[in-house]
């Protein structure tokens, strides 16, 4: 089964969204190691009211932190320090997609950052949004990645930006799995739309 860890270039640049169409595509199980803010609203509960599968569980979160800020910031102020060892995998034998906070390398306490939570068999996509000094994000996140021995695919997210996304591809050689469009809003059916649009690509990685 798979393990498919969403990252992004960025925060807000659409892992959520894609967090949702990966699962849905996959009818994978979700999984947010660590949620810093938004509890009432939070990214698991935008998947689920996303997601049309019945097959789909969201695992709880290993930290749910108040404050919307960088994880080991969040953790200080409610008086915790993030520990690896109590992140864990929720056991399942489904797929599953597990979502990242904010970019690769934001910390999670004096030590750690997210890419020390993907393990080494996941495969990893990165979310890649066009804004000034996305072409060095994006770059600088794959290279992280692939130094450590990852298998990396990419999704666009926004509207379309030739140069910007071709020079990112032939740079990095990574697989395209495909575009999510600046969309006015995403319901239940357009995720299910790119799900089915994406899922031949999912299913090569």
């Amino acid at each position: 089964m798979k393990r498919i860890f969403v990252t992004g270039s960025s925060t807000d640049v659409g892992k959520t969204i894609t967090s949702a169409i990966i699962t849905e595509a996959l009818n994978a199980d979700y999984w947010k190691p660590v949620q810093a803010g938004e509890l009432s609203n939070s990214d698991s509960h935008k998947v689920a009211e996303l997601i049309s599968n019945k097959k789909t569980i969201i695992h709880k979160s290993s930290y749910e932190l108040n404050t919307p800020m960088s994880p080991h910031a969040a953790a200080e102020i409610d008086n915790l320090t993030i520990d690896l060892n109590q992140i864990i995998e929720p056991e399942t034998s489904n797929h599953l997609v597990i979502e990242g906070a904010g970019g690769l390398l934001v910390p999670l306490n004096e030590k750690n950052t997210i890419l020390d939570i993907i393990k080494s068999d996941y495969k990893v996509i990165v979310v890649s949004r066009h804004y000034l000094g996305s072409i060095n994000h994006t770059l600088l996140t794959i290279e992280s990645l692939k130094q450590k021995g990852f298998d990396v695919a990419i999704i666009f997210s926004g509207n379309e930006h030739p140069s910007t996304e071709g020079i990112i591809l032939r740079k990095t050689g990574v697989k395209l799995i495909g575009r999510i469009n600046e969309e006015t809003s995403f319901d239940k059916s357009l995720i299910k739309l790119y799900a089915t649009k994406f899922y031949p690509m999912l299913q090569k990685i």
